[in-house]
């Protein structure tokens, strides 16, 4: 699919990242045979090029959430069809709160770091910034640093799915968050 033309013009290729992000988190793992989630977050974007004329919010931290919607819809879509289920509104319903949580943990990790409460007040705004923060780590730190703030992981957890000894993960992660604060300063 290509690229939407005037996508960075109207702002919406900024939430590329974020969007993959989110739409990592959710996708099923059975699906990836046959759709990567860059595929749904390139579709998301499209249609909200499409449709930005129905956008009626402010702030980037409505936007993010706009396109949350888009996201938790495509990503519906994608399940009903590979999965062959009828429309389920309980399992869309679910999706757009589990990547709300996504996104609102995103903010949670932003404001752990950040230092001053103002810095804190924007966590919304600042999820979109992380997840730009996020694609710049090494895979294996960054992927430590979302098994660990994302989805909660303890350190023994982290070290069985990277397959490392939990004193190597433990690296990893304090590494992780080291370079991952260095980013965000290097952006503010």
């Amino acid at each position: 699919m290509d690229k939407p033309e005037g996508n960075s013009e109207n702002g919406l290729e900024q939430y590329r990242t974020y969007l993959g992000l989110l739409a990592r988190e959710q996708f099923d793992a059975k699906l990836r045979t046959k759709l990567d989630p860059s595929d749904i977050v390139q579709q998301t974007l499209a249609e909200a090029f499409e449709n930005e004329d129905q956008f009626r919010g402010q702030s980037p931290a409505q936007k993010a959430g706009w396109l949350r919607k888009i996201l938790a819809n495509n990503l519906a879509d994608v399940h009903r069809r590979f999965g062959a289920a009828k429309r389920d509104i309980a399992q869309e319903q679910a999706l757009d709160a589990a990547l709300e949580q996504s996104s609102a943990r995103l903010g949670d990790i932003h404001g752990s770091l950040a230092s001053s409460p103002s810095q804190k007040a924007i966590r919304h705004e600042d999820a979109l910034q992380l997840a730009n923060a996020l694609q710049q780590l090494p895979d294996a730190q960054r992927e430590t640093v979302v098994l660990r703030h994302l989805h909660g992981y303890s350190l023994n957890e982290i070290a069985t799915e990277i397959d490392r000894s939990p004193t190597a993960a433990a690296g990893l992660l304090k590494r992780g968050l080291k370079r991952l604060r260095e980013i965000l300063d290097e952006m503010t």
